[in-house]
């Protein structure tokens, strides 16, 4: 096992008295016990038990050298991992700078040697993944001087696809990375990955090293992201992402979608290497991202679904503008006029697709989404049929079209997968309360542990206690809160017993409702 204190240089981050500025980086008087980080095949060893040494030793054969910079590498991957935790002192209860000062698998934690334990614990397999990541920087590198802020800035892996470099923060406040006056980027890249694990490690460092929460899937065919931070970090990471070499000449400045949040939207950060970046269900190799439909500009597919509302008015369209999400999503925000699936997930839209085969026919077909994504592999899954005469999509999604048509023709809110759940561009409310039928679009969670579905209940019905998704929730969560808690698991409700997993449209129904909204 590997014993690693945490640096005088990070620690001096982490040291404040009162109320001071967090970002001010002070020497501590007397140095933190070192903390047992546990990492690979031993992370199941009682801490503070060494691993046998033998043949089989990581360390075997390794020169003085070598090990000075596999030290060095756990030390800063360590420090970077608890430091990306750390709770902003604005967050923290008022006076006196009470209150948790880390988070971490939604845990809080007040106390230093708390999280350190919770890190060489658990996150073994993180931390070894970074500290591998740092390792590959060039041997006559070493370890990086004392008093620089982060010993990867300036150094790069040897791969020549993958650049493992994280940005120089030294001339950077903590309050500049930690801001809550932030946003919130979408962005999407498809390419050829060799190596997903490698780009992923990377993507954990980066967004720890710039205090951003989120999501960011990695696959050998692209990486698809969301993240939350401060101003200065997000455009940090932007910066990055474009100096990066893998995306060279594919990933643009404008690919990245933006809106007023922060890193306080997420939960946490969660980066991985999964099958396909957007989870459709077919294997990237049978439909590939390469196969999609052909990309319009806001402007032109404004003007496209100008000329087919006008055309569906008289009866005469033969078109179909098919939303591409899930049917929370364009419950409470959609273009005039469209399609939109009663499916739950996407990965039921190939059998949507599968189902109403005969709907396309012949067909035009302007597909949208969010942020453009789904409509990549779900036009090429729809091109696959064969079917449609023509298959075009929004380049940008939603997002990029409301930029520059907000009071266009999509009315309602832009559903968002975050903790705000909706951003908004125009003053339409197009849905209602689940419960007593006034307008209202913001959702919040179903009060049932046992369902935990977005339900549409407005202030006044939630004061009543209506506060779940239906009656069959509704009473399993007062039998609930009636007794002890204990752990509960995920079941069905009325919600998603009656919806059909895949719809079936009528044709004659479809296109005399066409054009109506």
């Amino acid at each position: 096992m590997v014993r690693a204190p945490v640096s005088e240089d990070f620690r001096g981050q982490l040291g404040r008295a009162g109320g001071k500025a967090a970002a001010r980086k002070r020497k501590l008087p007397s140095r933190f016990p070192a903390v047992s980080l546990v990492m690979g095949p031993e992370a199941e060893m009682v801490p503070g038990e060494a691993p046998p040494p033998g043949p089989g030793s990581p360390l075997e054969g390794e020169t003085a050298a070598t090990r000075k910079q596999r030290a060095w590498a756990r030390r800063k991957a360590f420090s970077l991992f608890v430091k990306g935790k750390e709770v902003p002192a604005a967050g923290r209860c008022a006076g006196g700078g009470g209150g948790p000062r880390w988070r971490c698998c939604r845990q809080a934690f007040e106390e230093l040697a708390g999280i350190h334990r919770h890190v060489a614990l658990q996150h073994g397999g993180d931390i070894g993944q970074q500290a591998g990541l740092a390792a590959e920087v060039s041997p006559s590198s070493g370890p990086a001087p004392a008093g620089n802020g982060d010993g990867l800035n300036g150094h790069s892996c040897s791969s020549p696809e993958i650049s493992c470099t994280l940005p120089d923060t030294s001339h950077l406040s903590y309050e500049d990375l930690t801001s809550k006056v932030g946003e919130v980027l979408l962005y999407y890249c498809y390419c050829e990955v060799k190596d997903p694990e490698k780009l992923c490690a990377w993507q954990k460092a980066l967004c720890q090293h710039l205090h951003l929460t989120g999501k960011v899937r990695v696959a050998s065919e692209g990486i698809n992201g969301t993240v939350g931070g401060s101003k200065v970090a997000t455009s940090l990471y932007i910066e990055v992402m474009l100096s990066q070499p893998l995306f060279k000449d594919i990933l643009g400045k404008e690919d990245f979608k933006s809106s007023a949040g922060g890193a306080h939207c997420f939960p946490d950060l969660r980066v991985g290497v999964f099958k396909e970046i957007v989870p459709m269900g077919i294997d990237p190799k049978i439909v590939s991202y390469k196969e999609n439909g052909i990309h319009l500009s806001p402007q032109e597919f404004h003007r496209e679904v100008e000329q087919y509302l006008s055309q569906a008015s008289q009866g005469q369209s033969d078109t179909i503008l098919l939303d591409c999400r899930n049917f929370y999503e364009s419950k409470i925000g959609h273009f005039q006029g469209c399609l939109a699936p009663d499916i739950r997930k996407f990965s039921y839209f190939p059998s949507y697709v599968d189902e109403n085969l005969e709907l396309f026919k012949d067909k035009r077909v302007l597909m949208y989404c969010t942020g453009g994504i789904r409509c990549e592999r779900g036009s090429a899954y729809l091109r696959s049929k064969a079917v449609c005469r023509e298959v075009y999509q929004l380049k940008g999604g939603i997002h990029k079209y409301l930029e520059e048509f907000p009071d266009g023709f999509y009315r309602g809110k832009l559903f968002v997968f975050d903790d705000r759940y909706a951003i908004c561009s125009n003053e339409d409310i197009i849905s209602a309360c689940r419960y007593c039928g006034t307008l209202w679009d913001q959702y919040k969670l179903c009060s049932s542990q046992h369902c935990r579905q977005l339900v549409l209940t407005c202030p006044s019905c939630r004061n009543k206690g209506l506060t779940a998704c239906c009656p069959v929730c509704q009473e399993k969560e007062l039998k609930v809160t009636s007794r002890a808690s204990g752990q509960t698991v995920k079941e069905e409700c009325e919600c998603t017993r009656r919806r059909p997993r895949v719809p079936i449209e009528h044709v004659s129904q479809r296109t005399l409702d066409a054009g109506k909204d």
